[in-house]
């Protein structure tokens, strides 16, 4: 069972259900103490925070994505929040993007801050391509989730109507930067923003920050 923190929004009418996954290491809790919760209610924005106790192990097992559907978000819609949007830090972002990809037509957007994308050698791999979209992925194992990721995003075309709208933001000096760099090539220059900054909570909530002091959650939105 996957466990989230529930953060409504007190205001009443159409709300968005925001899915949120911490790191790797971290729990729930620790993302909302780091503030990000908090700043959503400064801001007054309809929007209830889920925030997910996504552990390390969901990923080991291959089971982030069934147990995110089953104990999370399929709740959120019987109860009437259609609009979907999914917000991941680091690992975190791996979940959000790997519930799109496979879910596409249910998520409306996607946050993903310093995203893990996969390992140096499948970055790598990708770059001496010359980018996703020279990159080819090649026969994919049933168990080989990053490649199959990365094959989703090379297809993925900005404005396709079946597809999540993606926001991405970086530091600069974040260890994971160059797959960052990769994914920014697929996306209009509106939707990605980079700050000094390395992979740390510091800079995770100032790009969270920012982009919520933005055209949040509407088709217009822009960092």
């Amino acid at each position: 069972m996957m466990h989230a923190i529930h953060d409504p929004a007190p205001a009443t009418g159409e709300r968005i259900a925001l899915v949120m996954l911490p790191g790797a290491r971290d729990r729930a809790q620790d993302l909302v103490e780091q503030g990000f919760v908090r700043a959503l209610r400064r801001r007054g924005l309809a929007v209830d925070a889920v925030v997910v106790d996504a552990q390390f192990d969901h990923y080991l097992e291959r089971s982030v994505v069934a147990r995110l559907e089953q104990d999370i978000i399929a709740p959120l819609r019987k109860s009437g929040l259609a609009r979907i949007w999914l917000m991941g830090i680091s690992l975190g972002s791996t979940g959000a993007l790997s519930y799109a990809r496979e879910h596409a037509g249910t998520v409306e957007g996607v946050i993903l801050l310093a995203p893990f994308l996969g390992t140096r050698g499948l970055i790598a791999e990708v770059a001496r391509a010359g980018g996703l979209r020279r990159w080819q992925p090649g026969a994919l194992a049933p168990e080989d989730d990053e490649r199959r990721l990365m094959g989703w995003l090379r297809q993925y075309r900005v404005g396709d109507p079946a597809l999540p709208r993606i926001w991405l933001g970086y530091g600069t000096e974040d260890r994971y930067a160059p797959a960052s760099v990769l994914l920014a090539q697929q996306l209009p220059e509106r939707q990605v923003m980079t700050i000094p900054g390395g992979h740390d909570w510091p800079t995770w909530l100032k790009l969270w920050e920012r982009w919520l002091d933005g055209d949040a959650f509407s088709s217009s939105s822009r960092p």
